[in-house]
This record gives structure tokens, C-alpha cells and sequence, in this order.
């Protein structure tokens, strides 16, 4: 009697286990499929595992760094906006210039254009004072808020950095995100240092009767807007430039994230197609054991009498 009590306890627990071990696969691959993860701890495959958490941190910092090209991309745009608009500016400066240095014309005609000058030399000041994602000026280096302040003279100063910010872009790369005010603005006025915006305002002072030759103070003024339209267009060639190199490194970067996607894709997601065959096979052998034990468990020497 203690034999077949024996025999019947080991015949229970194999099949317990059997089933429990079915069970337990099966529960596993549900699970799989529905969080789309391969590994639910580092145990199921430590290799797997580590090799999963490094792509997943480059994952994040290349987050970091497409947001960074994205940031200076856009700051460039509205540095080459405000460019063009500098330059255009200018260009209607320079054409006023040339009309001014005409002696046919009178006071009034000089007092109109210097009228107009000091307008543009305002709307200058606007774009050098553009804003950038941060909320800070696009030409005031790495200080926050404006680039040029107007004092009680009228003035206009520059109050930015001496050096213009870097934004890290990963992988050793980075770009300078624009330029400072010196470095568009400042100009060399007769063999003294000055800027456009003081050089603008010296020739519609002149313009309005602060020479005793206005004809020839316009003269005077086309080598300084000749300087100060060629040093705009530097940097516009120089913002065009890396405004192309940002272009490609983001082009990369998306490359690259989409190899990172598919490698963690292969490492640790899951294949919905044959984890869902294996787990319909577990389940059909899972049903297969138990109508099986359930047969077996049933079976009497009794029947056979």
C-alpha cells in the first residue's frame, strides 16, 4: 500500500510541476507581449541586459543632442534673419548716402534723409537686439537679455559678452550659437574704432547742418558703410555655413537614432509574430497535459474488474 501511495504522491507532483512549469512559460510570453519586452529583469540575460541599458542611455543623450542642433538651428535662422535685415538696411543707407553727396540737392532734401537714416539706425538696433529660443539677444555673446542698450544721449551701446556661446552637440561636435555685436557691428571710422550705429548717427548729424559740407560728410561716410555692409555679409556667408553643417548633423542624428531603435528593437523587444506561435504551442501542450493527467488521475483498477 505504501508503494502505490508513494507511486500516486510522484505522479501528482511531476505533473504539478509539468503544468506549473507550462504555465509559468506562458505567462511569461503574455507578458512579453504586451509590454513588447524581451526582458523583464537583468537575470533573464545579464549580457542582453547591459547591452540594452547602454544603447538605451545613448538613446537619451542623442535626445539631448538632436535638441541641442535643433535649439542652434533655430537661433542661427534668426541670426541670418536678422542679417539680411541688417543688410538690407544698409544697402538703403548707403543709396541715401549717395543722394545726400549730391550738391543740387537742399537742407530740406538732407534733413528728410537724415530723417530717414536715424529710422533705419532704429530698426537696426531692433534686429541686433533679436531674440534667440532662450529669450536672449542672437548678437549679444553669453549674456542675457539685450545686446544693445540707448542711454539718456541717445546713444546706443554695446552691453553683451566679449565671446559668443558654444552649444554641445555630442560626439566631440559643437557650433558657436552666433555672433557678438562687435563682431557685425563695430567698423573702423576715418582710423578710429566706432560701430554702425554711432557711424549712422554721425552722418544724419552731419546731413542736418553738423558739417560745414554735408555733400562731402555723405562722401566721407561710403568707405564706413561699405566696411560695415561687408563685415554683415561675412557673417552672413559664415551663419549660411554652419546653418548647411547643422543640417547634416542632423541628418546623422536621426541615422543614428534609428540604428539605436532597431539594435534595442533586436536586443530586447520582442518578435510578436513567434512568440505568439511558442505561445500558442504552450498553450495547446499546457491543454494536451492536463486532460491527459485528468485521464490518468481517473483510471481505477476498479474499471478493469
Amino acid at each position: 500500500m505504501s508503494v502505490v501511495t508513494n507511486s500516486t504522491l510522484a505522479f501528482y507532483a511531476r505533473s504539478r510541476l509539468q503544468m506549473g512549469g507550462l504555465r509559468q512559460e506562458a505567462e511569461t510570453l503574455q507578458g512579453q507581449l504586451s509590454t513588447g519586452e524581451k526582458l523583464s529583469r537583468s537575470s533573464d540575460d545579464p549580457v542582453a541586459a547591459s547591452r540594452l541599458r547602454t544603447l538605451q542611455r545613448a538613446e537619451q543623450l542623442g535626445k539631448v543632442d538632436a535638441a541641442n542642433a535643433r535649439r542652434a538651428s533655430e537661433d542661427l535662422q534668426v541670426t541670418a534673419g536678422s542679417l539680411e535685415s541688417v543688410a538690407n538696411d544698409l544697402v538703403r543707407v548707403r543709396e541715401l548716402a549717395v543722394w545726400a553727396a549730391t550738391e543740387t540737392i537742399g537742407a530740406t532734401e538732407r534733413d528728410a534723409i537724415a530723417t530717414e537714416i536715424d529710422s533705419l539706425r532704429l530698426r537696426m538696433l531692433a534686429a541686433a537686439n533679436a531674440l534667440d529660443s532662450s529669450g536672449n539677444a542672437v548678437f549679444g555673446g553669453e549674456g542675457s537679455g539685450r545686446a544693445y542698450d540707448v542711454d539718456s544721449t541717445g546713444a546706443i551701446t554695446y552691453v553683451g559678452t566679449a565671446t559668443s556661446g558654444t552649444i554641445d552637440l555630442g560626439q566631440g561636435q559643437s557650433v558657436i550659437r552666433g555672433f557678438t555685436g562687435p563682431e557685425v557691428f563695430d567698423l573702423n571710422d576715418g582710423g578710429t574704432a566706432s560701430d554702425v550705429f554711432a557711424h549712422l548717427a554721425a552722418l544724419a548729424s552731419a546731413l542736418r547742418g553738423g558739417a560745414a559740407d554735408p555733400a562731402a560728410a555723405a562722401r566721407d561716410a561710403m568707405g564706413g558703410l561699405d566696411e560695415a555692409l561687408e563685415s554683415v555679409t561675412r557673417a552672413q556667408t559664415v551663419t549660411g555655413a554652419r546653418v548647411a553643417w547643422l543640417d547634416v548633423v542632423q541628418d546623422r542624428q536621426v541615422d543614428q537614432s534609428f540604428a539605436r531603435s532597431q539594435q534595442i528593437a533586436d536586443t530586447g523587444g520582442v518578435d510578436f509574430a513567434s512568440t505568439i506561435a511558442e505561445l500558442q504551442q504552450l498553450l495547446t501542450v499546457l491543454e494536451a497535459s492536463q486532460a491527459s493527467f485528468s485521464r490518468i488521475a481517473n483510471l481505477s483498477l476498479f474499471n478493469q474488474i
